[in-house]
């Protein structure tokens, strides 16, 4: 694989394959100023995304339902873990209003995980989906669920609010998966995905990860999996660690190697593949709904 491995010193600089640009232009500042004015949630602004201007500027964002504690504790996200707060009901016509003030054209919505509920927060979801067709009839969706245990009357409850994209990443390789994301499993994220095409979901998406010390012959192995069970978009885009407490970066993965991967995807018969060092799970979402 070609890489350039990371010295464990402070100082490292990123590559410069890694440096991005300040967002502008007139839509991201209008944007901005929404967000600011009415106190919007974003996944985008929270998160700091590198291709948040990107993204605004061609009328896409992302949004986390079901509050910002999250019941797993993976390895490499930066979400806070812990004991959850109570259900916000009010939360999916919040969502919706959101999306109607910002004039978004595709939303992505994403949630952390709620394990420590019965229906591990599916019904909010649902509810979401809906308020958001209500306000924003000409808005198209990708919700980007987690896996609901792999419990079908929870999946179930997404496949029934029929968004455009349903997306559920995988994040790493098989054998990377027990570290990276501790409570979740390979087989039973392909299991999820594999059902949701076999009930007739008509675009369905994943996204994995580099730079956590996988090789080349296990993302491609990852690759083929998910080609198995009919995934039609996958994303592959550079780890960077969140904080010291997070898994370290193992490798910079070069743009030669993400082209690589591209160009292998691709030739596998996945729609759409994007892959590079920036790319997380909803870049160019508005574009996989061709």
């Amino acid at each position: 694989m070609e890489t350039q491995t990371l010295e464990r010193k402070k100082t490292t600089p990123k590559p410069k394959w890694l440096r991005v640009k300040l967002p502008t232009g007139k839509k991201y500042t209008e944007l901005r100023g929404l967000v600011d004015k009415y106190d919007l949630h974003t996944i985008c602004t929270s998160g700091s995304c590198p291709n948040m201007g990107e993204c605004w500027t061609e009328g896409t964002a992302t949004f986390m339902i079901l509050g910002n504690v999250c019941t797993r504790s993976c390895g490499f996200c930066g979400v806070k873990t812990g004991r959850p707060e109570t259900i916000d009901w009010d939360e999916p016509e919040k969502v919706g209003r959101s999306i109607k003030l910002m004039d978004i054209k595709h939303a992505v919505i994403t949630s952390v995980d709620r394990d420590d509920l019965k229906d591990m927060g599916s019904i909010i979801w649902a509810e979401t989906v809906k308020a958001i067709r209500r306000m924003n009839p000409n808005t198209t969706l990708e919700t980007l669920i987690p896996d609901f245990q792999g419990v079908t009357r929870n999946i179930d409850r997404i496949i029934a609010v029929k968004p455009e994209v349903v997306s559920h990443n995988m994040e790493t390789v098989k054998r990377l998966t027990r570290e990276v994301r501790i409570q979740a499993k390979y087989e039973r994220s392909l299991e999820v995905l594999n059902y949701l095409k076999q009930q007739g979901i008509n675009r369905t998406k994943s996204g994995i990860m580099l730079g956590l010390g996988e090789k080349e012959d296990e993302v491609i192995e990852t690759l083929s999996d998910l080609r198995s069970v009919g995934l039609d978009i996958v994303t592959i885009g550079q780890y960077l660690q969140p904080s010291k407490k997070h898994l370290p970066v193992k490798e910079f993965i070069t743009p030669e190697q993400f082209k690589k991967y591209e160009e292998i995807g691709l030739e596998m018969g996945f729609r759409h593949v994007e892959s590079g060092a920036l790319v997380r799970s909803s870049y160019k979402a508005q574009k996989h709904l061709t």
